[in-house]
């Protein structure tokens, strides 16, 4: 029998070791982080304190900014804070901790896509209906149900993640802790843990996907068949909601169902960067800051807190 050393600690690996391109990410991570946070707060605090902002859409965005928020504050602040530090170092159950948030916050964003999506199915296609569909209650359980999905799809996986063994290193070749990284330092039968990651993350991207492509489908329908410019403009408006939905969906789907984690540890910190840094912070302005209520609710705020 071969003697193991198991690892109760990981060292974290950054993009660099030339200081000019670490000082170039940490600028870049700061400030998009920075604006980030900034961009989904002044959605909340809009969607709370304006009046004309209480309908179904405003209250899926008002919770589709904070899990944003939650989203990144697991991994840049860390990340920022190691590399001014020099500190790399993360302990086993950070590193669980840091995996359980990051798959359940962004499984509960998708399915909060979807839920979004059908809101916008139901108040272009139903619009008479929309009132009765979109009760309170509902869009209440579509939340609910959304943080749920997000638990369902990461509460058995990080339970099988905590009995793996870890002795082949402790060098984790990525910039936070992710189930490929993870299972690549694994020297213990991981089968089992390959399969149930492989089941959820194709039912969450699959199942939110398939509901998203027909919501879209039928808008798209509805929308052809209004025979005004109005319609028509509705189609050059989508396309940042398309991009960003192309963004998360191809980002995710090349991380965990494209799963031989020994590739090239450079883009698979590239493709992290850009869900946690870019797709983010362009959140805000895809999904509220472009609609005119939310721009005249954000001119009477800045009237009012101006005249105090």
């Amino acid at each position: 029998m071969k003697n193991r050393t198991t690892f109760t600690e990981f060292i974290l690996q950054a993009f660099t070791n030339r200081p000019e391109l670490q000082v170039v990410i940490f600028i870049f991570l700061f400030l998009t982080y920075m604006l980030s946070v900034l961009g989904n707060l002044t959605v909340i605090i809009l969607t709370l304190i304006d009046p004309y902002l209480k309908t179904p859409m405003y209250f899926f965005l008002q919770n589709f900014p904070f899990l944003e928020i939650s989203f990144r504050a697991i991994f840049i602040p860390r990340f920022l804070t190691s590399m001014t530090t020099a500190n790399k170092v993360i302990s086993f159950a950070g590193s669980l901790i840091q995996y359980f948030f990051a798959i359940f916050l962004g499984a509960a964003e998708f399915y909060l896509l979807a839920s979004m999506s059908y809101d916008s199915h139901v108040a272009i296609c139903k619009p008479l209906h929309y009132p009765t569909i979109m009760s309170s209650r509902v869009c209440v359980q579509l939340v609910f149900c959304s943080w749920l999905g997000g638990f369902l799809a990461i509460f058995l996986p990080v339970i099988l993640m905590s009995q793996v063994d870890f002795c082949a290193s402790n060098v984790l070749n990525h910039c936070y802790c992710d189930y490929g990284p993870l299972l690549e330092l694994a020297c213990s039968d991981t089968s089992l843990l390959e399969l149930m990651v492989i089941f959820l993350v194709v039912v969450t991207l699959v199942v939110t996907l398939v509901l998203v492509t027909l919501s879209s489908t039928y808008i798209i329908r509805t929308i052809r068949r209004i025979p005004s410019a109005k319609g028509q403009r509705s189609f050059p408006q989508s396309l940042p909601y398309d991009c960003h939905l192309s963004l998360s969906y191809g980002s995710c789907m090349f991380t965990y169902i494209n799963l031989p984690a020994k590739e090239e540890g450079v883009f698979n910190k590239g493709i992290a960067v850009l869900i946690t840094s870019i797709t983010p912070l362009l959140n805000p302005f895809i999904y509220t800051l472009r609609n005119q209520q939310v721009k005249q609710a954000f001119k009477n705020t800045t009237k009012k807190i101006v005249k105090l």
